[in-house]
């Protein structure tokens, strides 16, 4: 199974971004895909969002609720993250993960994307 993801960029505090995960070589209906963020400088990521293999199911970290939405084109194989009212502090590296089910851990999941990088600032 790979991801990619796309989608990200420099925009000024306030702005808002979408990213892309592409699923390939899977369906979305076999596989919870989740969102992680890595800060710079620092080499844990942290799990943003996640939503399940039915889709019925989505979770989000404190930091993004009410910010961040997390869906999915189920036809495209895609799952989005659109990023609203995207503050400094939400900088650093994107990454798509994959497992069985959504996992609060970076260390639980097996398939990763390549990452795309974030840049909020003025």
């Amino acid at each position: 199974m790979d991801l990619v993801e796309s989608g990200g960029g420099l925009v000024q505090p306030g702005g808002s971004l979408r990213l892309s995960c592409v699923v390939r070589w899977s369906t979305l209906d076999q596989i919870a895909i989740g969102w992680f963020h890595q800060a710079p400088g620092k080499e844990e990521r942290e799990v943003v969002s996640c939503i399940s293999a039915s889709g019925i199911s989505t979770t989000y970290a404190d930091s993004v609720k009410g910010r961040f939405t997390i869906s999915r084109d189920t036809p495209k194989n895609t799952v989005y993250l659109q990023m609203n009212d995207l503050k400094p502090e939400d900088s650093g590296v994107y990454y798509c993960a994959g497992d069985r089910v959504c996992g609060d851990w970076a260390s639980y999941y097996e398939y990763w994307g390549q990452g795309t990088q974030v840049t909020v600032s003025s």
